[in-house]
């Protein structure tokens, strides 16, 4: 596994490094809108994390609302196997509205972060995340978030602060103002608006690190699938349109077959393609990967090696056609 240094962090993190959103399996909000992922087994959950830590994937990703707590629950159900201070651990705030109608009330921050302290049986996080930039119709509750976070940090029970969302635009609106240790983006090869809006410059200017999420746009670009799919109740992945779309499911099998001719030196050459080509353009990052079982995770160890300029490059028009 290769290493970076997490920008101005100065952690030393794997390339490849661990999502952990499916941990806390399928779950809904508000009117049963799907937030998780189904059909994950707390056992296939630990053993993951066991063999993440064997293989050196030492940073791993989670926040509160994955599972509402579980996904938090089982990461610090195993520091009695491997050590707490060799792992990385990042969560979030902010999605879980609690009782209130507004995202980022003060209240509910500090007693999610609590709960998430006792969730992960540790008295410090690494990173914690404001879970996304949603602070009000008129930026309202930005200033107050961000005080929270603060406080947090200025307690010891944070060691940096990150900014994440599903667009790269919403991040630099905020990001200035912020003035995150770490950033995490959405990021694929076939979303990708990371340099184009300006956050790549940013991040480069300001020494950040950066963790890109769904960068296999949840399995989509994996080819696996066949044929259309649908997902059960609970399931995030059924929000994404691109899984009923047989156009893009063919798509998708095209691609799969390419960069298994292009890259066929390498034991797993799809998963090699659309990963790896993400790291070329940045040096202070890596990439959250899901990994819900062992032989993901043997999969995963694999990655991490950044494609040379040509290769990412080809591989991302390959989405763009």
């Amino acid at each position: 596994m290769e290493y970076i240094t997490l920008g101005r962090t100065n952690a030393k993190v794997s390339r490849i490094s661990l999502g952990t959103w499916s941990y806390g399996g399928a779950s809904t909000v508000g009117e049963n809108q799907p937030v998780g992922w189904a059909g994950q087994d707390d056992n296939d959950s630990r053993a993951a994390l066991i063999k993440a830590f064997e293989r050196g994937i030492n940073h791993w990703d989670t926040a509160d609302v994955y599972g509402d707590g579980r996904s938090e629950q089982l990461i610090g159900s195993i520091w009695n196997k491997i050590s707490r201070d060799e792992v990385f651990i990042a969560t979030k705030v902010g999605w879980d509205m609690g009782p209130y109608d507004y995202w980022y009330n003060s209240d509910h921050m500090r007693t999610n972060m609590e709960r998430s302290l006792k969730n992960l049986r540790t008295d410090c996080v690494d990173l914690i995340y404001l879970h996304h930039c949603n602070f009000g119709k008129q930026e309202q509750y930005f200033d107050e978030a961000l005080e929270v976070v603060r406080r947090f940090q200025e307690d010891g029970k944070t060691r940096f602060i990150g900014l994440s969302d599903w667009f790269s635009d919403k991040i630099m609106k905020f990001i200035e103002r912020c003035n995150p240790d770490v950033i995490q983006p959405y990021r694929n090869v076939m979303d990708d608006s990371y340099e184009a809006t300006g956050l790549k410059g940013y991040v480069e200017a300001n020494n950040l690190g950066v963790c890109f999420f769904s960068p296999i746009k949840h399995g989509l670009l994996t080819g696996k699938y066949t044929e259309s799919v649908s997902f059960e109740m609970g399931d995030f992945r059924a929000t994404i349109n691109e899984f009923a779309d047989q156009i893009v499911i063919d798509k998708m099998r095209t691609n799969k077959e390419k960069l298994e001719k292009r890259f066929s030196n390498h034991p797993h050459p799809v998963m090699h393609g659309v990963v790896d080509a993400l790291l070329t353009d940045v040096e202070t990052g890596c990439v959250l990967l899901g990994q819900r079982n062992v032989a993901q995770v043997k999969v995963a160890a694999q990655l991490g090696s950044a494609l040379p300029d040509i290769d990412a490059d080809w591989v991302k028009n390959l989405y763009k056609e």
